[in-house]
């Protein structure tokens, strides 16, 4: 059985650290605190990066191994973009006072019957700006990089096919042996 000791042991450590990061950032947003609205939307930012530094902490080191990050642009589209449509609707009427388009928010979900579920779930501000952090981060992904072929240019002569035979034409050893034996050798008669 293959051991993965070095493996987990720099992941294991790798993600603590992130982890230890991201505790860091809760602390700092605890800070903050969200008793206006702009330290609302400032305390809300950082633990939404906290959420997308550990969702980034998996590709630490991908560029090691012949990979780079893309932002799937499918996963973004069809994740991401509608949790954060929720979750901005969401916060936008949760904010403290009468915030950026509270009011405007909050009529529309009582118009649409969700005015309930808005409350109930906005009450837990940072769980949901760390899950849309989380769900950004999750829309990256590590792909093998692409090789760069160096470009032809028009300057470039195309290259001639060589006149002798490569070495895939030339027979194998064992046609060369069945050819001996099939058919002996001409001898011209001496004279």
């Amino acid at each position: 059985m293959r051991s993965f000791g070095m493996y987990d042991t720099t992941r294991g450590l790798t993600l603590a650290l992130f982890a230890g990061l991201v505790g860091l950032a809760l602390w700092g947003a605890a800070q903050v605190g969200m008793y206006t609205t702009w330290r609302y939307w400032v305390a809300l930012a950082i633990v939404g990066t906290a959420g997308l530094l550990l969702a980034l902490a998996r590709h630490l080191g991908t560029w090691t191994k012949g990979l780079r990050l893309r932002l799937s642009a499918g996963t973004l589209a069809l994740a991401a973009a509608p949790v954060l449509v929720c979750v901005g609707w969401i916060l936008l009427a949760g904010q403290p006072g009468t915030g950026w388009e509270e009011a405007r928010i909050v009529s529309w979900s009582g118009s649409i019957g969700i005015l309930g579920a808005v409350h109930t779930i906005g009450l837990w501000p940072g769980v949901l700006a760390f899950g849309l952090g989380l769900v950004l981060g999750l829309s990256v992904d590590a792909v093998p990089a692409t090789a760069t072929l160096p470009e032809t240019t028009a300057q470039t002569p195309p290259v001639a096919a060589p006149d002798e035979p490569s070495v895939a034409d030339e027979p194998v050893t064992a046609e060369r042996r069945a050819g001996e034996t099939a058919a002996p050798p001409e001898r011209t008669p001496a004279g």
